[in-house]
């Protein structure tokens, strides 16, 4: 790594030092941007070359890194634990390529043949650029003006003394790019950025967790022929690329309203459209509790003045089944208590159109 660290290089640095300090052998490895399907970094820059005809470089685009597939990190991850010559060391990994962030911009073009137009521009404030990537792709802008942050180091493997002792070869840029590709086509994406859990602890706070049961509760329900897993079945495909079945725009305006105001918004999307399981994330909402057909909880991850819940219930009546939704609201500002109450008749269109629809495809 050339020139003075990031703030976000700088924590991965300090990190790895602290571990340093226990008494069990720490093996250190340095990776700049990984590649694949669930990476922050792939994703930042496949939105940007997908959605945008012209694309603004600023000066720290042109400066080098060394991509390497998440395949290949993995390799070097399950290899040290097999390899105790590399207990204790640091060592630096990296694929085949050294190249600009503008040529890794460019090669993806290339791969999805999108004709971008490239600009050079003097303008280099991350937090601006930042803002306007989380406007166009899922991650938001809390991580991504991190990651550019550390765009303004080069990150090019110094020591790679590893391969010596883990030689096999790595992939190119372009190859990571294709398989990455092909993961997401095949709804092949088992871990993603979104796993982890939001900084913000209270965002995490559980409804069980709460000394008292939610103040503000809505209700909607019907009653339905249709058996309970035909009717969890569809209840498990809301949000991502499906949407919410009924009033689509409204959850998009939602969602852009809270990326205006830095917030997660609604294009996370889903990790797979086929499967769900807790703490997956489904737009601005993350999975808390799941029993199968019977019970789907979600809690909210965008930004509002209290917390909120979604709870989709089955519950069994002789030979018929109740579908029910429920938002739970939990808040203690005047704001807060303004908000709920705005948002009740948009929360009766919706919930019932949504429910309606439930049945509909079940």
């Amino acid at each position: 790594i050339r020139g003075t660290l990031s703030s976000h290089l700088r924590s991965r640095a300090e990190v790895a030092e602290e571990l340093r300090k226990g008494t069990v052998p720490v093996t250190i490895l340095r990776a700049a941007v990984i590649v694949g399907s669930g990476s922050a970094s792939y994703e930042i820059i496949q939105h940007l070359v997908r959605k945008l005809r012209i694309i603004l470089i600023p000066f720290w685009a042109k400066n080098r890194c060394q991509p390497i597939a998440i395949r290949d990190v993995l390799k070097y991850l399950v290899g040290t634990l097999e390899a105790p010559e590399t207990f204790g060391r640091s060592f630096d990994i990296g694929g085949q390529d050294i190249l600009t962030y503008e040529m890794m911009l460019r090669v993806l073009g290339e791969v999805l043949q999108k004709r971008t137009i490239f600009v050079s521009v003097p303008f280099s404030n991350t937090r601006f650029y930042a803002y306007i990537a989380s406007l166009l792709t899922p991650v938001p802008a809390s991580i991504t003006e991190c990651l550019m942050e550390g765009l303004k180091n080069e990150v090019v493997c110094q020591d790679e003394s590893i391969k010596d002792i883990l030689p096999f070869k790595t992939l190119s840029y372009k190859e990571a790019i294709i398989r990455a590709i092909s993961r997401e086509e095949q709804d092949r994406v088992h871990t993603r950025w979104s796993d982890a859990y939001p900084a913000a602890h209270l965002l995490a706070m559980k409804l069980q967790e709460l000394k008292k049961s939610p103040a503000y509760t809505a209700s909607y329900s019907l009653v339905t022929e249709k058996e309970a897993s035909v009717l969890f079945n569809s209840i498990c495909r809301i949000g991502g690329r499906e949407g919410w079945f009924h009033s689509n725009w409204l959850w998009r305006l939602r969602g852009g309203i809270d990326r205006v105001l830095l917030g997660v918004g609604t294009a996370r999307g889903r990790k797979s459209q086929s499967t769900l399981k807790i703490n997956d994330v489904v737009d601005f909402w993350r999975i808390e509790d799941l029993e199968v057909n019977r019970r789907l909880l979600l809690r909210a991850e965008m930004k509002l003045p209290g917390l909120a819940w979604l709870e989709f219930n089955i519950a069994q009546l002789d030979n018929k089944r109740r579908l029910n939704i429920t938002a739970y609201y939990e808040t203690k500002s005047f704001s807060g208590k303004i908000y709920w109450y705005l948002c009740l008749p948009l929360h009766r269109f919706i919930f019932e159109n949504l429910i309606k629809e439930i049945e509909k495809r079940s």
